[in-house]
């Protein structure tokens, strides 16, 4: 798929937009990723609409409860002035919902919920599953890695960024 301007930005959330603190609840442990503010401005700068795909397999496991997340959502689109729709899985791996990533209920509902086509859409995360909800849902997918991402979701990833920034640029170069 060549390259082209986007009518929407999906971000994934942990390990994307800030550092992955599983089943965190603590706004003071939220850390933005780097370059994510820089990325986000720009967006916004530029009249990009946002928004947030995230599995949240916690609710399933009754760690976090939906608020719970809805709290930290809140706190992250405070922190980097976002500003976007936020949609998130509650569901464990295991459920065969058609929201968690890699499935591509996400990114359709958000861009649905954004007015637009997932088509014209760039989904940016930081695992395989990011990219191939992307792909599932038609829409444009950049990896950005982090240690944690494996050398086989690297490998496979349509596109890749060394950091949101650069991801961003490129999105709407």
């Amino acid at each position: 798929m060549s390259p082209r301007h986007p009518v929407a930005v999906l971000f994934d959330r942990d390990g994307t937009l800030v550092e992955d603190v599983p089943c965190n609840t603590d706004p003071a442990l939220v850390r933005p990723m780097p370059t994510a503010a820089e990325a986000v401005a720009l967006l916004r700068a530029r009249g990009v609409p946002t928004g947030c795909v995230t599995n949240q397999q916690a609710v399933g496991l009754g760690v976090l409860t939906a608020e719970d997340v809805r709290r930290m959502n809140t706190h992250v689109d405070r922190l980097l002035g976002l500003n976007g729709i936020w949609s998130f899985c509650p569901h464990l791996a295991g459920d065969g919902c058609s929201c968690r990533k890699p499935a591509p209920g996400l990114v359709l509902e958000t861009a649905r919920r954004l007015g637009v086509r997932p088509s014209d859409c760039v989904v940016i995360g930081d695992i395989g599953a990011d990219m191939d909800a992307a792909r599932a849902a038609g829409a444009r997918g950049v990896l950005v890695p982090t240690p944690l991402t494996e050398e086989s979701e690297v490998k496979n990833a349509p596109e890749t960024a060394p950091d949101l920034l650069t991801a961003v640029r490129r999105s709407l170069s």
